[in-house]
């Protein structure tokens, strides 16, 4: 989700324009395939669709523009939505009309977050007492040894799981399917990685599927 400032002279209609050029080099950075670009300018929806004519000469380059990006990606269509479905974009340009430029200075991208639970359920509680979730495992790798009171089928779920750790310096790694190598933490140093990583200290702030794929 991005916003920007025209600082040029500019009508509705070319205002849209450019935001629809935005968003669709947006996608070409991104490498996608399938694009859906949605509006609420009836005029600007049908003219990319190709179901109107553009007459208008300061629309003509724009619409041209439009057509040959549209060339680079597998797909994209347009959609109509009207005004009041489209809240969210009226409050974005409300919010870059608002906010002073600051020349040179890099603004970082807006990022809004949607949380479906308190934040509180994603705290770690730590058991001291309470062995990590590998320790069968690594117990099994080093001694052979199963838990007491292990059945058979408990067994046998050990050294299936087993066959895809290794140690490395005392340091326990799982193989992925794909041959990368994650190393095993416990809920405390979990905990401590999340911190770094999400605070900045590893990197910008990120949401949780990058803040994901970042610790991997």
């Amino acid at each position: 989700m991005a916003i920007a400032r025209l600082r040029f002279f500019c009508t509705s209609n070319t205002a849209k324009y450019e935001a629809c050029i935005i968003g669709m080099n947006m996608g070409v950075d991104l490498d996608v395939e399938e694009l859906l670009i949605m509006g609420d300018s009836d005029l600007i929806i049908r003219q990319a669709q190709g179901e109107w004519e553009t007459r208008d000469i300061k629309l003509i380059s724009y619409r041209q523009y439009v057509e040959d990006l549209s060339k680079r990606f597998k797909s994209v269509k347009f959609r109509y939505i009207p005004r009041f479905h489209n809240e969210l974009a009226d409050a974005l340009a409300t919010l870059a009309s608002m906010l002073p430029y600051p020349g040179s200075v890099h603004i970082d991208p807006l990022e809004i977050q949607i949380r479906e639970r308190h934040s509180y359920y994603n705290a770690i509680k730590i058991d001291p007492d309470v062995q990590p979730w590998y320790h069968d495992i690594k117990r099994f790798l080093k001694t052979k040894e199963y838990p007491k009171q292990a059945s058979g089928d408990q067994k046998r779920t050990i050294r299936r799981l087993a066959s895809s750790f290794f140690f490395s310096a005392e340091v326990l790694y799982k193989r992925t399917l794909d041959l990368n190598l994650l190393r095993c933490v416990d809920a405390r140093e979990a905990e401590k990685i999340m911190n770094e990583v999400h605070s900045g200290v590893c990197g910008p702030h990120m949401n949780g599927y990058v803040l994901a794929k970042k610790i991997l």
